[in-house]
Protein backbone atom coordinates (compact mmCIF):
# COMPACT_ATOMS: atom_id res chain seq x y z
CA UNK A 1 0.00 0.00 0.00
CA UNK A 2 1.11 3.30 -0.83
CA UNK A 3 1.03 6.09 1.51
CA UNK A 4 0.85 9.65 0.37
CA UNK A 5 2.96 12.35 2.21
CA UNK A 6 1.32 15.90 1.55
CA UNK A 7 3.89 18.25 0.64
CA UNK A 8 3.67 21.53 2.67
CA UNK A 9 3.04 23.28 -0.50
CA UNK A 10 -0.02 21.77 -1.24
CA UNK A 11 -3.16 22.63 0.40
CA UNK A 12 -5.01 20.92 3.06
CA UNK A 13 -8.35 18.62 2.11
CA UNK A 14 -10.24 21.20 4.19
CA UNK A 15 -8.81 24.24 2.08
CA UNK A 16 -9.88 23.31 -0.84
CA UNK A 17 -13.14 24.75 -2.58
CA UNK A 18 -15.52 21.76 -3.10
CA UNK A 19 -16.66 21.59 -6.72
CA UNK A 20 -20.22 22.03 -5.89
CA UNK A 21 -19.57 25.04 -4.30
CA UNK A 22 -16.25 26.67 -6.70
CA UNK A 23 -19.22 28.56 -8.70
CA UNK A 24 -20.73 30.60 -5.30
CA UNK A 25 -17.07 30.87 -4.58
CA UNK A 26 -16.68 32.86 -7.86
CA UNK A 27 -19.89 35.47 -7.37
CA UNK A 28 -18.24 36.12 -3.23
CA UNK A 29 -15.14 36.44 -4.49
CA UNK A 30 -16.13 38.98 -7.19
CA UNK A 31 -18.10 41.02 -5.01
CA UNK A 32 -15.46 41.43 -3.04
CA UNK A 33 -12.87 42.67 -5.81
CA UNK A 34 -15.46 45.24 -6.59
CA UNK A 35 -14.65 46.39 -3.01
CA UNK A 36 -11.22 46.74 -4.01
CA UNK A 37 -9.79 43.38 -1.91
CA UNK A 38 -8.39 39.50 -2.94
CA UNK A 39 -9.23 37.10 -0.76
CA UNK A 40 -6.94 34.95 0.66
CA UNK A 41 -7.96 31.91 3.23
CA UNK A 42 -10.94 33.97 3.82
CA UNK A 43 -8.49 37.26 5.20
CA UNK A 44 -8.70 40.52 3.19
CA UNK A 45 -5.27 41.61 1.43
CA UNK A 46 -4.26 44.58 -0.27
CA UNK A 47 -4.79 44.20 -4.00
CA UNK A 48 -1.09 45.36 -5.04
CA UNK A 49 0.36 42.63 -2.56
CA UNK A 50 1.41 40.42 -5.84
CA UNK A 51 1.32 41.31 -9.41
CA UNK A 52 -0.50 38.16 -10.25
CA UNK A 53 -3.33 38.55 -7.93
CA UNK A 54 -6.07 40.25 -10.12
CA UNK A 55 -9.09 38.39 -11.10
CA UNK A 56 -9.75 37.08 -14.21
CA UNK A 57 -11.35 38.94 -16.58
CA UNK A 58 -15.34 37.44 -16.28
CA UNK A 59 -15.91 38.52 -19.59
CA UNK A 60 -14.08 35.16 -20.74
CA UNK A 61 -16.30 33.08 -18.13
CA UNK A 62 -18.53 30.78 -20.17
CA UNK A 63 -21.67 29.99 -18.42
CA UNK A 64 -21.95 26.24 -19.89
CA UNK A 65 -21.28 23.53 -17.03
CA UNK A 66 -17.97 22.49 -16.22
CA UNK A 67 -16.53 19.09 -17.28
CA UNK A 68 -16.63 16.87 -14.17
CA UNK A 69 -12.81 16.48 -11.79
CA UNK A 70 -12.54 13.12 -12.95
CA UNK A 71 -13.31 12.74 -16.54
CA UNK A 72 -10.73 16.02 -16.87
CA UNK A 73 -8.02 14.07 -15.08
CA UNK A 74 -8.88 10.55 -16.57
CA UNK A 75 -8.44 11.25 -20.29
CA UNK A 76 -5.65 13.59 -21.40
CA UNK A 77 -3.15 13.80 -24.58
CA UNK A 78 0.43 13.84 -22.79
CA UNK A 79 2.71 11.91 -25.12
CA UNK A 80 5.57 12.32 -22.27
CA UNK A 81 3.56 9.69 -20.82
CA UNK A 82 2.52 7.48 -23.86
CA UNK A 83 0.55 7.84 -26.57
CA UNK A 84 -3.39 6.61 -24.84
CA UNK A 85 -5.68 9.06 -23.30
CA UNK A 86 -5.49 7.08 -19.86
CA UNK A 87 -1.71 6.53 -20.00
CA UNK A 88 -0.86 10.03 -18.35
CA UNK A 89 -3.05 9.53 -15.33
CA UNK A 90 -1.43 5.82 -15.12
CA UNK A 91 2.16 6.83 -15.57
CA UNK A 92 2.45 10.37 -14.13
CA UNK A 93 1.70 9.74 -10.71
CA UNK A 94 5.35 9.85 -9.35
CA UNK A 95 6.13 12.78 -11.90
CA UNK A 96 8.26 15.33 -9.14
CA UNK A 97 7.33 18.72 -9.80
CA UNK A 98 9.49 20.01 -7.08
CA UNK A 99 11.77 21.94 -7.46
CA UNK A 100 10.74 23.27 -10.34
CA UNK A 101 11.78 26.63 -12.11
CA UNK A 102 10.45 28.20 -14.80
CA UNK A 103 13.52 30.21 -16.98
CA UNK A 104 11.75 33.41 -19.43
CA UNK A 105 14.65 34.79 -20.85
CA UNK A 106 15.69 35.35 -24.68
CA UNK A 107 14.83 38.87 -26.32
CA UNK A 108 14.15 40.81 -22.87
CA UNK A 109 15.48 43.60 -20.86
CA UNK A 110 15.38 41.72 -17.27
CA UNK A 111 15.59 37.87 -17.96
CA UNK A 112 14.86 35.89 -14.75
CA UNK A 113 14.12 32.45 -13.40
CA UNK A 114 10.59 32.01 -11.78
CA UNK A 115 10.34 29.11 -8.49
CA UNK A 116 6.66 27.38 -9.16
CA UNK A 117 6.90 28.29 -5.11
CA UNK A 118 7.05 32.22 -5.77
CA UNK A 119 4.51 31.88 -8.85
CA UNK A 120 1.55 29.87 -6.35
CA UNK A 121 1.93 31.94 -3.84
CA UNK A 122 1.54 35.40 -5.78
CA UNK A 123 -1.73 33.34 -7.74
CA UNK A 124 -3.73 31.78 -5.29
CA UNK A 125 -5.72 28.41 -6.05
CA UNK A 126 -9.23 29.78 -5.20
CA UNK A 127 -9.17 33.15 -6.41
CA UNK A 128 -8.10 32.35 -10.22
CA UNK A 129 -10.87 30.04 -11.97
CA UNK A 130 -11.78 30.61 -15.47
CA UNK A 131 -13.91 28.36 -16.79
CA UNK A 132 -13.12 28.07 -20.59
CA UNK A 133 -13.95 25.77 -23.70
CA UNK A 134 -11.32 23.52 -24.76
CA UNK A 135 -10.81 21.67 -28.01
CA UNK A 136 -8.94 18.76 -29.27
CA UNK A 137 -10.49 15.58 -30.66
CA UNK A 138 -13.07 16.09 -27.81
CA UNK A 139 -14.14 19.11 -26.01
CA UNK A 140 -14.10 19.89 -22.42
CA UNK A 141 -15.12 23.17 -19.98
CA UNK A 142 -12.50 23.34 -17.59
CA UNK A 143 -12.27 25.50 -14.77
CA UNK A 144 -8.93 26.43 -14.72
CA UNK A 145 -6.79 28.27 -11.68
CA UNK A 146 -4.12 30.72 -13.94
CA UNK A 147 -3.14 33.80 -14.17
CA UNK A 148 -2.50 35.79 -17.79
CA UNK A 149 0.51 34.75 -19.16
CA UNK A 150 1.32 38.54 -20.21
CA UNK A 151 2.19 39.23 -16.44
CA UNK A 152 4.86 36.94 -16.63
CA UNK A 153 6.32 38.28 -19.68
CA UNK A 154 5.66 42.19 -18.66
CA UNK A 155 7.89 41.22 -15.66
CA UNK A 156 11.12 40.87 -17.76
CA UNK A 157 9.81 43.78 -20.49
CA UNK A 158 10.21 42.18 -23.86
CA UNK A 159 12.44 43.94 -26.39
CA UNK A 160 11.01 45.36 -29.76
CA UNK A 161 13.03 42.70 -31.56
CA UNK A 162 10.82 40.13 -29.75
CA UNK A 163 7.96 39.09 -32.16
CA UNK A 164 7.50 35.18 -30.68
CA UNK A 165 7.42 33.15 -27.77
CA UNK A 166 8.92 29.85 -27.51
CA UNK A 167 7.95 27.35 -24.97
CA UNK A 168 9.24 24.12 -23.68
CA UNK A 169 8.52 20.88 -21.54
CA UNK A 170 10.54 19.78 -19.15
CA UNK A 171 12.92 17.17 -20.80
CA UNK A 172 13.73 13.70 -18.40
CA UNK A 173 13.10 10.09 -19.83
CA UNK A 174 13.37 8.56 -16.77
CA UNK A 175 10.39 10.21 -15.35
CA UNK A 176 8.65 10.74 -18.67
CA UNK A 177 8.72 7.12 -20.19
CA UNK A 178 7.02 8.42 -23.51
CA UNK A 179 9.98 10.15 -24.60
CA UNK A 180 12.05 7.41 -24.31
CA UNK A 181 10.37 6.80 -27.55
CA UNK A 182 10.61 8.70 -30.51
CA UNK A 183 7.17 9.66 -31.20
CA UNK A 184 8.11 13.11 -31.47
CA UNK A 185 11.60 15.03 -31.22
CA UNK A 186 11.42 15.89 -27.71
CA UNK A 187 11.24 18.29 -25.84
CA UNK A 188 8.12 19.38 -26.33
CA UNK A 189 7.97 22.54 -27.95
CA UNK A 190 5.12 25.09 -28.73
CA UNK A 191 5.46 28.94 -29.97
CA UNK A 192 2.96 31.90 -29.91
CA UNK A 193 3.49 35.03 -31.99
CA UNK A 194 3.64 37.71 -29.26
CA UNK A 195 0.38 39.68 -29.97
CA UNK A 196 -1.61 36.29 -29.14
CA UNK A 197 0.47 35.40 -26.14
CA UNK A 198 -0.02 39.10 -24.61
CA UNK A 199 -3.63 38.34 -24.98
CA UNK A 200 -5.37 38.09 -21.70
CA UNK A 201 -7.01 34.78 -22.72
CA UNK A 202 -3.67 33.41 -23.08
CA UNK A 203 -2.73 32.42 -19.82
CA UNK A 204 -0.47 29.67 -17.23
CA UNK A 205 -2.94 27.49 -15.22
CA UNK A 206 -1.41 26.13 -12.36
CA UNK A 207 -4.63 24.28 -11.01
CA UNK A 208 -7.71 23.26 -11.82
CA UNK A 209 -11.06 23.00 -9.57
CA UNK A 210 -9.61 25.07 -7.02
CA UNK A 211 -7.18 22.52 -6.71
CA UNK A 212 -3.21 21.94 -7.84
CA UNK A 213 -2.77 20.97 -11.01
CA UNK A 214 -2.61 16.93 -11.64
CA UNK A 215 0.46 15.67 -13.12
CA UNK A 216 -0.84 14.02 -15.80
CA UNK A 217 -2.61 17.31 -16.95
CA UNK A 218 0.63 19.31 -17.05
CA UNK A 219 1.38 19.89 -13.38
CA UNK A 220 3.46 22.25 -11.78
CA UNK A 221 2.48 24.51 -14.47
CA UNK A 222 1.19 24.92 -18.47
CA UNK A 223 0.03 27.00 -21.08
CA UNK A 224 -4.10 27.41 -22.30
CA UNK A 225 -4.66 29.21 -25.10
CA UNK A 226 -8.59 28.11 -25.26
CA UNK A 227 -8.92 29.65 -28.70
CA UNK A 228 -6.19 27.22 -30.49
CA UNK A 229 -6.83 23.38 -30.34
CA UNK A 230 -5.47 21.46 -27.44
CA UNK A 231 -2.24 20.48 -28.67
CA UNK A 232 -0.79 24.35 -28.77
CA UNK A 233 -1.32 24.74 -24.87
CA UNK A 234 2.11 22.85 -23.96
CA UNK A 235 2.49 21.59 -20.24
CA UNK A 236 4.98 21.26 -17.59
CA UNK A 237 6.59 24.25 -18.88
CA UNK A 238 10.73 25.10 -17.91
CA UNK A 239 11.32 27.78 -20.30
CA UNK A 240 9.69 30.35 -21.91
CA UNK A 241 11.81 32.24 -24.94
CA UNK A 242 11.02 35.91 -26.56
CA UNK A 243 12.48 35.40 -29.96
CA UNK A 244 12.37 37.49 -33.12
CA UNK A 245 11.83 34.32 -35.86
CA UNK A 246 9.24 32.17 -35.52
CA UNK A 247 10.05 28.92 -33.13
CA UNK A 248 9.51 25.04 -33.60
CA UNK A 249 6.28 23.40 -32.93
CA UNK A 250 7.01 20.12 -32.09
CA UNK A 251 2.87 18.91 -34.03
CA UNK A 252 4.11 21.53 -36.79
CA UNK A 253 8.02 19.91 -37.17
CA UNK A 254 6.71 16.12 -37.07
CA UNK A 255 3.43 16.66 -39.21
CA UNK A 256 3.48 20.31 -40.83
CA UNK A 257 0.77 19.36 -43.47
CA UNK A 258 -1.52 18.54 -41.20
CA UNK A 259 -0.68 20.95 -38.13
CA UNK A 260 -0.17 24.27 -38.81
CA UNK A 261 1.60 26.88 -36.42
CA UNK A 262 -1.57 28.81 -35.93
CA UNK A 263 -3.41 25.87 -35.34
CA UNK A 264 -6.52 27.93 -34.36
CA UNK A 265 -9.69 26.09 -34.28
CA UNK A 266 -11.44 26.37 -37.74
CA UNK A 267 -14.42 24.30 -38.51
CA UNK A 268 -13.76 25.45 -42.18
CA UNK A 269 -10.69 23.69 -42.52
CA UNK A 270 -10.55 20.06 -42.56
CA UNK A 271 -7.60 17.85 -40.81
CA UNK A 272 -6.07 16.01 -43.63
CA UNK A 273 -7.75 12.77 -42.23
CA UNK A 274 -10.66 14.06 -40.56
CA UNK A 275 -13.28 16.58 -40.56
CA UNK A 276 -12.79 19.33 -37.73
CA UNK A 277 -16.59 20.67 -38.01
CA UNK A 278 -17.76 18.89 -35.52
CA UNK A 279 -16.61 17.90 -31.65
CA UNK A 280 -17.46 15.61 -29.31
CA UNK A 281 -18.28 17.37 -25.81
CA UNK A 282 -17.05 14.63 -22.84
CA UNK A 283 -19.68 13.12 -21.69
CA UNK A 284 -22.02 13.13 -24.45
CA UNK A 285 -22.85 10.85 -27.19
CA UNK A 286 -23.79 13.14 -29.97
CA UNK A 287 -21.49 15.35 -31.33
CA UNK A 288 -22.30 19.39 -31.51
CA UNK A 289 -20.68 21.73 -34.35
CA UNK A 290 -16.94 23.35 -33.82
CA UNK A 291 -16.97 27.08 -33.30
CA UNK A 292 -14.69 29.38 -35.04
CA UNK A 293 -12.09 30.02 -32.60
CA UNK A 294 -13.69 27.81 -30.11
CA UNK A 295 -16.31 30.50 -29.74
CA UNK A 296 -13.92 33.13 -28.54
CA UNK A 297 -14.13 35.03 -32.25
CA UNK A 298 -15.29 38.10 -30.49
CA UNK A 299 -12.12 38.61 -28.39
CA UNK A 300 -9.15 37.14 -30.64
CA UNK A 301 -10.64 37.00 -34.38
CA UNK A 302 -9.00 40.47 -34.75
CA UNK A 303 -5.08 39.05 -34.22
CA UNK A 304 -5.21 37.66 -37.45
CA UNK A 305 -7.41 40.41 -39.57
CA UNK A 306 -6.38 39.92 -43.32
CA UNK A 307 -5.10 36.46 -42.75
CA UNK A 308 -5.48 33.87 -44.93
CA UNK A 309 -6.96 31.20 -42.57
CA UNK A 310 -7.04 28.35 -44.91
CA UNK A 311 -3.39 29.04 -45.75
CA UNK A 312 -2.20 29.99 -41.63
CA UNK A 313 -4.22 26.58 -40.28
Amino acid sequence: MLIRVRRASEPKPSEITPESLHLDRRRFIAGASAAGVALVGGAAIADEASPFTDLPDSRFNTTEESTPFDKITAYNNFYEFGTGKEDPARYAGEFRTRPWTVEVGGLCAKPASFAIEDILKSSPLEDRIYRLRCVEAWSMVVPWVGFPLRDLLNKVEPLGSAKFVAFETLLDPEQMPGQAVRTLDWPYREGLRLDEAMHPLAILAVGLYGKPLPNQNGAPIRLVVPWKYGFKSIKSVVRISLVEDMPQASWNMAQPSEYGFYSNVNPAVDHPRWSQARERRIGEFLKRDTLPFNGYGEEVASLYQGMDLAQWF
